[in-house]
């Protein structure tokens, strides 16, 4: 059975955010897939400090929830990760989650699905949704769509709840993600084997 990680960016546990994933939560749940929230919560999230210990270890040197996603990175088949929207961008605690979690991780997001969600009261949903997807492209994770950008408006959850737009997006989300999943396990029974990809080429504009 697949499974899918939800990742609450917010630091309100049960807030807007929260109230967006449980809808795609939902509706994965009537496709017979998994699903998991993970609340990152209110405490500080340190920001990743370019050490390259994980390289070594596999691991972060601050201990906290990206080494415990970490380990349990391949039970996932696909990842949404949620956020409310603060000054037209993500919150400081999941942008520097996600450093660290994606520097860390190396290829194991390779072949996975992904999606971001943001919930915002009135603008900058945009914004945060781009920064959020641009953690998915370099990381040849697939990036799943719905009918418009993956937001919510409201301030606070009731709100939301009235925002029969958003809320339909969100299912509409986790339809395509439980339809892309079932394509992928119907291609691995079939033998569809995962690109063999080349080695990485770095290069940079001074040389």
């Amino acid at each position: 059975m697949s499974k899918v990680l939800l990742i609450n960016g917010s630091p309100n546990e049960k807030g807007c955010t929260f109230t967006a994933l449980s809808e795609i939560a939902g509706t994965l749940s009537e496709s017979n897939i998994e699903s998991d929230m993970v609340y990152l919560g209110k405490k500080p999230v340190a920001g990743c400090i370019d050490c390259g210990k994980c390289s070594e270890t596999g691991k972060c040197v601050f201990d906290d929830k990206v080494n415990e996603i970490l380990g349990k990175l391949d039970e996932y088949d696909g990842i949404v990760v949620g956020s409310p929207v603060y000054y037209a961008g993500p919150s400081g605690q999941v942008c520097a989650f996600l450093d660290r979690l994606f520097f860390c991780s190396g290829s194991k997001m390779e072949g996975k699905l992904a999606a971001s969600v943001v919930s915002c009261r009135r603008g900058g949903a945009s914004a945060a949704f781009d920064r959020l997807n641009k953690y998915f492209g370099i990381s040849n994770m697939h990036i799943v769509g719905s009918q418009y950008w993956n937001q919510v408006h409201g301030n606070t959850p009731e709100e939301v709840k009235r925002d029969e737009e958003g809320l339909q997006t969100m299912r509409t989300l986790a339809q395509n993600m439980a339809w892309m999943l079932q394509n992928i396990q119907a291609g691995r029974k079939a033998g569809v084997e995962f690109p063999k990809y080349e080695e990485k080429s770095r290069t940079n504009f001074i040389r």
